[in-house]
């Protein structure tokens, strides 16, 4: 029986060098709530609602 070829890892320095992606973007919920408490977004033909808690926190549901 023939023994497997070992085929030796490619030096990193022979791969193509990814370019870190840009950090996201940054909004502050008030730019997006305003003074209301919910808001609808529109995503791909389905509607998502973006609401403020009483306690504070950001629940977005379908």
């Amino acid at each position: 029986m023939d023994k497997p070829s070992f085929i030796p890892p490619t030096p990193s320095a022979a791969l193509p060098q990814r370019l870190p992606s840009p950090p996201p973007r940054r909004l502050h919920s008030r730019e997006l709530l305003g003074q209301d408490r919910e808001l609808e977004i529109e995503h791909a033909g389905q509607l998502y609602r973006l609401r403020l808690t009483q306690l504070g926190k950001l629940i977005l549901t379908k």
